[in-house]
């Protein structure tokens, strides 16, 4: 091992080698992992004086931030679930105002992939402001 606490290794063959890592976190604790970034829950989400985001969008790169640019149709289910996805783990409030449509995200919930802490706040809010009970 060097000093950062790296090994290589040649296979018997003498084809492949190893590389083996001296300690490496195998688990996930509060203060790492997705659980540990905020979630951006702005209150008045739903207020019906902010423009939302309709038709052909491109995510801001602080939200779509790895591959290509892409344009999302809002129009297509399963765009809008891909936007929604990611606003709702990368985005900002403002982010948050002008992408998410509340109506949309309660119909699009159960189609969601979303950390589980994501998945809290948002049912939270739901059973604060419309008193309507989601599943985690």
């Amino acid at each position: 091992m060097d000093r950062f606490g790296l090994a290589m290794s040649q296979s018997p063959t003498g084809r492949s080698l190893r590389l083996r890592i001296g300690s490496v976190t195998l688990s996930r604790t509060s203060d790492l992992g997705p659980n540990a970034r905020p979630v951006e829950l702005p209150e008045d989400v739903d207020e019906s004086s902010t423009t939302k985001a309709s038709g052909l969008v491109q995510l801001p790169l602080h939200v779509r931030w790895s591959g290509p640019l892409k344009k999302y149709d809002l129009d297509n289910r399963r765009d809008r679930s891909r936007v929604y996805e990611q606003v709702l783990r990368e985005g900002t409030a403002e982010d948050i105002r002008f992408f998410i449509d509340v109506d949309e995200l309660l119909d699009l919930w159960n189609d969601l992939v979303l950390p589980r802490s994501v998945r809290r706040a948002w049912a939270g809010w739901f059973l604060r402001k419309r008193h309507i009970e989601l599943a985690c």
